[in-house]
């Protein structure tokens, strides 16, 4: 087992993001944005650099948590636009020895709704082309329960899976997603837990239908039943916090100040790790 973080939820910067996962003596990250830019949509230049500044820090990338079929890509996009970032990704990934890539599975378009029959048979489809090429390229998409048809429940997650019927696509489970869409956080987990190859670590409460992101354990996602109950099954992947406290990052919303981001991600990361230590088993 292992701790990571998406980590431009502690800074913008490269340099940062670093700064707080060695801070936390952690040896992973999951990038996913470095001053605004999604890790595959870097120009070479900046990939490079951003290369050298973790591998310079001996550290390694868990996963690239990438904008693959989320919630700003409605199953009406261009489908093209997800199979360039792949093919962008998948080089740079074998760079990095990063096994993960987070994907979603294509929100319906809020202004220009298709059907729920369509919408499953394109957000399948789609998701089939992009298993194929990870197939190809000798890696895994793990899809995330949050916006997309497969993430409407844990049935669909299994539908979802079962239809692409690819060894390259599995399930990242996060853990304060489920609270976000109305959903029970530790029914869903049992429903999905035997595809479960990564972990997102969030909390959340739903009071008068918005949503509160608290301090993991504190809010509705069964954190420590989870990670407990994985632990107990011998998990030994990443634990990869997502903490949305100072800053929500594709909501727009930012942090008072940098301190105040960088501070409450260290927080939660040492929440997260006091957390393991109360449940793992003996």
């Amino acid at each position: 087992m292992f701790y990571s973080g998406i980590s431009d939820e502690a800074g913008k910067d490269i340099a940062t993001q670093i700064k707080a996962h060695r801070e936390l003596g952690w040896q992973h990250l999951e990038l996913r944005a470095i001053d605004g830019v999604n890790l595959t949509q870097l120009d070479d230049a900046a990939f490079d650099a951003v290369y050298g500044a973790v591998t310079e820090a001996g550290m390694k990338v868990s996963c690239f948590a990438s904008a693959l079929a989320n919630w700003a890509r409605p199953i009406t996009c261009d489908p093209e636009v997800d199979i360039n970032d792949l093919k962008q990704a998948i080089p740079r990934m074998h760079r990095f020895g990063t096994q993960f890539i987070r994907v979603m599975s294509y929100p319906n378009d809020p202004d220009n709704p298709v059907d729920d029959a369509t919408w499953r048979k394109k957000a399948i489809k789609r998701m089939k082309t992009l298993a194929r090429m990870a197939e190809d390229g000798g890696i895994l998409l793990v899809h995330e329960n949050c916006s997309g048809w497969g993430g409407l429940s844990a049935e669909n997650s299994n539908i979802l899976l079962g239809e692409v019927d690819s060894p390259a696509l599995k399930v990242v489970f996060d853990t304060g997603n489920p609270v976000t869409y109305g959903q029970d956080a530790w029914d869903y987990y049992q429903q999905v837990q035997a595809d479960i190859v990564y972990v997102h670590i969030k909390d959340a409460r739903k009071i008068d239908g918005e949503d509160h992101y608290c301090m993991c354990g504190d809010g509705d996602g069964y954190v420590k039943e989870i990670v407990g109950d994985l632990l107990k099954r011998g998990y030994d992947g990443g634990f990869s916090i997502e903490p949305h406290l100072a800053a929500v990052i594709h909501s727009g919303q930012e942090a008072a100040s940098a301190e105040q981001l960088y501070q409450s991600y260290t927080d939660y990361g040492r929440r997260l790790m006091e957390i393991v230590e109360a449940v793992k088993p003996a």
